[in-house]
């Protein structure tokens, strides 16, 4: 398989918001005013390429700055989040995914209401649950289904495959439904439903990348937990070396 054509800009706004994330931790723990001088202007220096590799002023997903035109609200915001100590390390958000299928083999989707796209169930991860509560409560809240995770079939990085402007790490589930009834969540979703594999609706997120190994996780034919190998630097690397994005 092949990649999928990655956005413009998409390496730019990854490498941004690495830079801003040294930035942001580098202001949470030191001591030296000459450092957090330097900082500081990588702070700055992070939110032109930010504003370089997004366009059209709309706010980005979670509520983060605004991408494009002025850089200097994106700066600004990164510096007010700043705080002292661990707190302040800056690190990926953590997201769950779900993979369930029926008693067809066909998959589980729903239409999200922010995008319009099709996707498994996926959402961010609460505090106070382990990946695997909030798997379940998300699956039963986006879909009306009770189901049980029975192992993890794949480890995102949203950043690297340009799924979001925010950076994340999503832990996705291969699950077994035992009960509930399918419906939509009124907000979250606009229809949910169980496709074959050669009736898929559309539009798919990601172009549908994911869907071979979803589908392979499904038949028990996936081989193990899929991830992303390391490049070397972290911050290159060929996309077309990558591996397709799990999603």
């Amino acid at each position: 398989m092949t990649d999928t054509p990655r956005e413009p800009g998409s390496d730019l706004l990854r490498w941004a918001e690495a830079l801003a994330g040294v930035a942001r931790t580098g202001l949470a723990f030191t001591e030296s005013p000459y450092d957090r001088e330097r900082f500081d202007e990588i702070l700055r220096i992070a939110a032109d390429i930010r504003a370089a590799a997004t366009v059209g002023g709309a706010p980005a997903p979670g509520g983060d700055p605004a991408p494009g035109g002025d850089p200097a609200p994106v700066a600004g915001a990164w510096r007010e989040g700043v705080v002292r100590g661990v707190r302040g390390y800056v690190t990926p958000k953590a997201a769950v995914g779900a993979i369930v299928g029926n008693e067809r083999g066909e998959l589980l989707l729903m239409r999200r209401s922010d995008s319009g796209e099709w996707y498994y169930p996926v959402g961010w991860h609460d505090v106070g649950y382990s990946p695997a509560e909030v798997v379940v409560k998300e699956v039963r809240e986006e879909t009306g289904l009770d189901v049980v995770p029975e192992r993890v079939v794949a480890i995102v990085d949203g950043l690297r495959h340009a799924l979001s402007e925010v950076p994340f790490v999503s832990v996705v589930f291969r699950c077994r439904i035992v009960g509930g009834d399918l419906a939509a969540h009124p907000l979250e979703a606009l229809d949910v439903g169980f496709f074959a594999r050669d009736a898929l609706p559309g539009p798919l997120r990601a172009n549908g990348a994911w869907v071979g190994w979803a589908f392979d996780a499904l038949d028990g034919r996936d081989g193990g937990v899929r991830f992303d190998p390391p490049r070397d630097p972290p911050w290159r690397g060929d996309p077309a070396s990558s591996p397709p994005p799990p999603g």
